[in-house]
């Protein structure tokens, strides 16, 4: 659904929101690269919205559904969880060569980034 440029969709704001609190608790950093961090953001607020979870948007499903309702890639994944390790560089441990020194990202910059990749490809 496009919201048509009027900024961040609600669920944009939610994962975004989430996303922040999840590294804080953690102790895991954003990517380096904040387009990477906005991308997966941006997919995952896309899953809530389309499929009713945060599915992660960085693998390959043969049933959606499927696997939102089995509850093991819905982010954080059981990965995440148990060892923290994330698929998609979203949260990543201090010693990961890609991490940057944020905790942080605004929405309207998950946004931008996302509509600039958009263009890219």
């Amino acid at each position: 659904a496009e919201d048509g440029g009027d900024g961040p969709s609600k669920s944009l704001i939610q994962m975004t929101n989430f996303s922040e609190r999840y590294a804080k608790n953690t102790g895991t950093y954003f990517c380096s690269d904040p387009g990477v961090t906005a991308v997966v953001i941006k997919g995952l607020a896309e899953h809530k919205d389309t499929l009713g979870a945060p599915l992660c948007p960085c693998r390959h499903y043969e049933d959606k559904e499927a696997e939102v309702a089995q509850g093991f890639w819905n982010c954080p994944c059981v990965p995440m969880r148990e060892r923290k390790e994330c698929h998609c560089m979203l949260f990543l441990t201090e010693d990961n060569p890609f991490r940057g020194d944020e905790q942080t990202i605004d929405p309207n910059e998950v946004q931008s980034l996302t509509e600039e990749a958009k263009g890219m490809l």
